[in-house]
């Protein structure tokens, strides 16, 4: 596993969209995830991107708590199949940006459909902070950016 160096807006890559990962269980896929996490927990960061690390693989990672035992989602071809009615306005933060944080309006709830790092299919709901951490990454897989959400 390698600590990757973040990507600092305003670097071309995170504007771009990024591609279906074919095999998740693929070793360089599987390499990647693990670099992620690893890159993620070093930063201090709440998720990561792959365009985040240079890579337009359609993966991101997100850990809500810094406790080393908290779960980790690792999502893989992620998108979101519902978005509530009801928003909420919060600050965020991104490792492209360092030391910016911004007011960003959300969907208070979503549901998310991807793969797992072993490839199987998972759709998962998510509310408050994991909802927003959701929409921030796969909103960097598509090229957009939290600043322009304001």
């Amino acid at each position: 596993m390698s600590v990757l160096p973040i990507v600092i807006y305003p670097n071309k890559i995170l504007r771009q969209k990024t591609q279906k990962i074919k095999d998740p269980k693929d070793s360089a896929t599987r390499e990647l995830i693990l670099d992620m996490i690893e890159t993620l927990e070093k930063n201090n960061g709440l998720g990561l991107a792959a365009p985040q690390i240079g890579s337009l693989a359609r993966l991101c990672v997100v850990k809500l708590n810094r406790d080393p035992k908290s779960k980790i989602f690792v999502l893989i071809n992620p998108r979101i199949k519902f978005k509530s009615w009801k928003k909420e306005i919060g600050e965020e933060g991104c490792l492209s940006f360092p030391g910016k944080f911004i007011p960003v309006k959300r969907h208070k709830k979503i549901k998310v459909k991807a793969q797992d790092k072993n490839g199987k299919e998972m759709i998962i709901k998510a509310e408050g902070l994991l909802a927003r951490a959701f929409q921030h990454e796969i909103d960097h897989l598509d090229g957009v950016l939290f600043i322009d959400k304001k």
